[in-house]
């Protein structure tokens, strides 16, 4: 998909997915680099499952994908927080574990799996409805405008064989 900053401010709710923002390469070489940085466990039952990488050591990749999402919004634009989550089989967030953002920044999530996790996306919901879907697709970037009437979920990793992993790198920018 490819969308102008004009095409960008023209919409109610802006987001936008970039398919191929990153090669398998580049990918497997990030992954590598966050496999041996150590998770952190998140498991409030009410709330989340999964595996948090906070903060996230990966300057030169975050400095691209914010060229890339200044591109596509023509905002001035710099990151504020950056984690990674791994849903193993078994693990989501729900809305509840979103936080409101009052000030419209740009969330960007950048699928860093090795394979498509079939069931596995990120659900951007406008007062409760979902008005759009970041699919679980490997180097491709979801961006999107977090307004306050703005949250998303992960979605549930479904334990059915083949058992995969969802791995995403998670940016606010503002």
């Amino acid at each position: 998909m490819t969308v102008t900053p004009e095409a960008w401010a023209a919409m109610r709710l802006p987001a936008a997915v970039v398919p191929a923002a990153i090669g398998g390469p580049l990918s497997a070489a990030v992954r590598a680099r966050l496999e041996g940085a150590g998770y952190t466990r998140c498991e409030r039952i009410d709330r989340a499952s999964y595996d948090a990488l906070d903060p996230v050591e990966e300057p030169e990749l975050l400095d691209a994908l914010v060229t890339l999402a200044v591109s596509v919004t023509g905002r001035d634009l710099s990151v504020r927080a950056a984690r990674v989550m791994r849903l193993r089989p078994g693990d989501y967030a729900l809305v509840r574990h979103d936080h409101v953002h009052e000030d419209r920044p740009i969330e960007i999530v950048l699928d860093l799996s090795e394979a498509r996790v079939p069931g596995a996306e990120v659900h951007y919901r406008h007062r409760g409805q979902v008005f759009f879907v970041a699919p679980s697709a490997p180097g491709s970037l979801s961006i999107v405008e977090r307004g306050p009437t703005v949250l998303c979920n992960h979605t549930y990793v479904s334990r059915r064989p083949p058992a995969r992993t969802a791995l995403r790198l998670v940016a606010l920018l503002g």
